[in-house]
């Protein structure tokens, strides 16, 4: 193997960055009216958005149709080829067709194409040239900037596969924001993986209703540390006449205040006011981001000061939470 020096190797890499880089930006400075009409097109579409592409652009393809599906578009990578052999009939009158070709001259699409028009199905076409057989069969064609590939020969598609990904990333974020995705939408279409534990939410895995310690301001401190020890969290909230969160009582407020009399004692007398507490609908990391900082291994969750939950370090740990 010939050895070749690392600042040889560092300015190749930096030279296909760079000339990636520069692509998205005349890409993004070529985009206009036929953009947004692809985005409206693709927004009104009743059914799903099926993605085609053979080679590389298949690969682009079937990312793009992931990264649409799981931002709130339903949508479908369907292989050329086979969909001359019988899977045309996954593509409905209700659905929208996206080409990518960058030649626009791929011959096994054109029985895609062709059916489209049959049945007047949206087709939008991402390619880089527009005289192209496809680019002239769509409804609506998106040009990509003519650059150099990165390839030394010019011949492996790199700048232009970057630049497709790019286009449908910013198609899939465009969608997303007309459509008011939000964080929990996420969240359902991803509940495994780092993504769903990142967006669990304390609701989701806190204790409740008979599980959660509570007692009253007047209640004794012999029924308080039964309650403590039934329940094992460590604490208690202690509500006010109005069933509202008043305080908590802790191991550590049981030493402090350990004597003769403790046992008969009031809980509003040990116990610490004004508790930090937590909304159910606030995200578990949010949660262990405040146990981590107060030093302590339990919050109560409270909605309008009413406490609804509790939730412990532990509980954040067992759902991959840290």
């Amino acid at each position: 193997m010939v050895s070749i020096p690392i600042e040889k190797d560092l300015e190749e890499a930096k030279r296909v960055l760079s000339n990636e880089s520069n692509a998205i930006k005349q890409l993004a400075k070529s985009l206009g009216k036929n953009y947004v009409d692809a985005i409206d097109k693709l927004d009104n579409v009743k059914g799903r958005v099926i993605f085609t592409g053979i080679g590389k652009s298949g690969h682009v393809a079937r990312k793009m149709a992931s990264t649409f599906s799981s931002t709130g578009v339903p949508s479908y990578f369907v292989h050329p080829s086979e969909a001359s052999h019988g899977d045309l009939g996954i593509i409905d009158h209700s659905d929208a067709v996206v080409v990518i070709s960058n030649s626009g001259e791929t011959p096994e699409i054109s029985d895609l194409v062709e059916y489209t028009k049959r049945h007047k199905i949206p087709l939008i076409t991402i390619t880089s040239n527009l005289d192209s057989l496809i680019a002239e069969q769509s409804d609506i064609a998106l040009l990509l900037p003519k650059v150099k590939e990165a390839c030394p020969m010019g011949l492996a598609p790199t700048t232009t596969t970057t630049m497709t990904m790019a286009l449908g990333d910013a198609m899939a974020i465009n969608l997303m924001t007309r459509r008011n995705f939000s964080a929990n939408d996420f969240k359902l279409r991803h509940p495994g993986g780092k993504l769903g534990k990142q967006l669990l939410k304390v609701s989701d895995i806190m204790h409740k209703e008979d599980e959660v310690p509570v007692t009253k301001k007047d209640s004794l401190m012999s029924d308080v540390i039964i309650q403590m020890t039934t329940k094992s969290f460590g604490c208690v909230a202690v509500l006010d006449e109005k069933k509202l969160l008043a305080g908590i009582i802790t191991d550590g407020d049981l030493r402090r205040h350990m004597s003769d009399k403790l046992l008969q004692q009031l809980a509003e007398d040990v116990m610490t006011p004004g508790p930090k507490s937590i909304r159910p609908i606030a995200l578990a990391s949010e949660a262990v981001a405040v146990m981590n900082e107060l030093e302590i291994t339990n919050l109560f969750v409270t909605e309008k000061k009413s406490v609804v939950g509790i939730i412990h370090i532990h509980d954040c740990l067992r759902a991959g939470i840290e």
